[in-house]
């Protein structure tokens, strides 16, 4: 027998006693928030045909799954995403369905990355999904649901960062870039990489207009004085929309009462292709990464069979767990479990425990 029966594999770990309360309370209160939205609860499996999950819907890399194959030869995957998972239930269960489709969910997702290095591999994600509202008022309100169940968490320093897929695409298509250009110059932004963009646009025939624009996306962020900073340098009709747009939902926001929790980043660009509008992610204090993320998805559930638009959020429970409690703001949850001691009328003592128990109370029986 080896010490390996009693470790986890690299990525997973065991959460138990009161963190396992806690992470369940937790859940339960944000789920409470999402269905004071009229969100409604949906499982999906653990595990789905590779297909669902195929480089071509926009979502992990092949590389990056856990595969196996059943007894037929299917290769089989550990969900590493919830959003093609959800958007095959939609095109199946709601099909003919016109009117918005609000769905939640928490589940695991599993990401065999090696750039998860010390990182978890195996995540709890609590999200909802709002299709087929192509509206602005349908991004404004998973926005503000965003905030409401990081309020309801105890969190209460946080910031959403938010971007538009649109104003890269209308610079990317005003500069003529091809698809493997346009990789790397996505990379290079994300990055936040100023350099090699002022180095990949040395060897490009784009304008100096186009240039300065390009070589901004890494410091675009900030609020609202960012989106009119940008607005000067740039002519490009769609770009300018993007912005209009992203200044609309501000006001939105004010009339929720949560504008200042948002701010925006132009130079945003998600891992994750299948994103059409906003995209988002959340930061807090004492965590380097987003605590939660989302945006708008118009074509992924048309893979499935069903045109519409979406638009949709997931919380990392783990992350958001982490910050509150480097932030102080996690208290430990755990009932006062009653002791009844049997001793010789144990028919006593289970009575007594029965009666406990139908009023709610937590006891355990101990002979001593």
């Amino acid at each position: 027998m080896t010490n390996r029966i009693f470790t986890t594999p690299e990525g997973v770990r065991d959460i138990y006693n009161g963190e396992c309360a806690v992470k369940i309370d937790l859940q339960i209160k944000l789920r409470e928030r999402m269905h004071l939205y009229g969100f409604q609860d949906i499982e999906t499996p653990s595990f789905e045909y590779f297909d669902i999950f195929s480089e071509e819907r926009g979502t992990v890399k092949a590389k990056d799954m856990y595969k196996f194959f059943d007894r037929d030869g299917n290769t089989l995957v550990l969900r590493p995403d919830m959003t093609p998972s959800i958007a095959r239930c939609a095109s199946k269960y709601f099909k003919d369905e016109k009117s918005p489709i609000r769905l939640c969910y928490c589940g695991h997702t599993f990401v065999n990355n090696s750039e998860y290095q010390g990182k978890q591999k195996e995540v709890t994600q609590l999200g909802c999904e709002l299709i087929n509202d192509p509206s602005i008022m349908a991004d404004a309100e998973m926005l503000a649901v965003t905030v409401d169940c990081l309020l309801a968490s105890g969190l209460k320093e946080f910031r959403i960062d938010i971007g538009d897929v649109h104003f890269f695409k209308a610079l990317v298509s005003e500069a003529g870039l091809d698809e493997d250009k346009v990789y790397k110059l996505r990379h290079y932004i994300i990055d936040k990489n100023s350099f090699g963009i002022e180095d990949f646009l040395k060897e490009e025939n784009v304008s100096d207009e186009l240039k300065e624009v390009f070589a901004m996306l890494p410091k675009m962020f900030g609020g609202a004085e960012s989106l009119d900073s940008i607005e000067k340098i740039t002519t490009n009709k769609d770009a300018l929309a993007a912005i209009e747009y992203l200044k609309s939902l501000r006001e939105l926001m004010k009339a929720y009462g949560y504008d200042r929790y948002i701010g925006f980043d132009l130079g945003m660009l998600s891992k994750y292709s299948y994103y059409t509008g906003i995209i988002f992610n959340v930061f807090t204090y004492d965590i380097g990464e987003p605590i939660a993320s989302g945006g708008r998805y118009d074509r992924l559930v048309g893979q499935f069979g069903k045109d519409a638009a979406a638009v949709g959020m997931a919380i990392v429970m783990d992350k958001l767990q982490i910050a509150l409690s480097r932030q102080g703001l996690l208290t430990k949850k755990g009932k006062d479990i009653e002791k009844i001691v049997a001793g010789d009328d144990a028919v006593s003592a289970i009575k007594k425990a029965m009666e406990l128990r139908e009023s709610g109370k937590s006891c355990m029986i101990v002979m001593e």
